[in-house]
């Protein structure tokens, strides 16, 4: 008679083992059903791939970096070329005398 119930719980857990499995299969299908119609949706949009976005992004940071870098040269070649130029200007305001 120990052997009635045992087997009944016996049988009871291989059938629920049976109907996880099922759903696990269920949830797979589901999952990639959902993932090919997102990926559908997502070819008729204009939208870009991660790693185009990110070598585009480090793009325009390198970009970013090298315009400031060009800014400051230009102003410190602007501040030279105004001090060389109020120099002369000082010189100029003297008269020269001829030979």
């Amino acid at each position: 008679m120990s052997t009635g119930p045992n087997r009944i719980l016996d049988e009871f857990a291989k059938l629920m083992t049976d109907a996880a499995g099922a759903a696990q299969g269920v949830r797979r299908e589901v999952e990639t059903a959902f993932r090919a119609q997102a990926e559908r949706i997502l070819a008729t949009m204009d939208v870009v791939q991660r790693e185009e976005f990110e070598a585009v992004r480090e793009m325009a940071v390198k970009a970013r970096e090298e315009n400031a870098q060009l800014s400051a040269r230009l102003e410190a070649l602007e501040a030279k070329l105004a001090g060389s130029t109020e120099a002369p200007a000082g010189a100029a305001a003297k008269p020269r005398a001829r030979k």
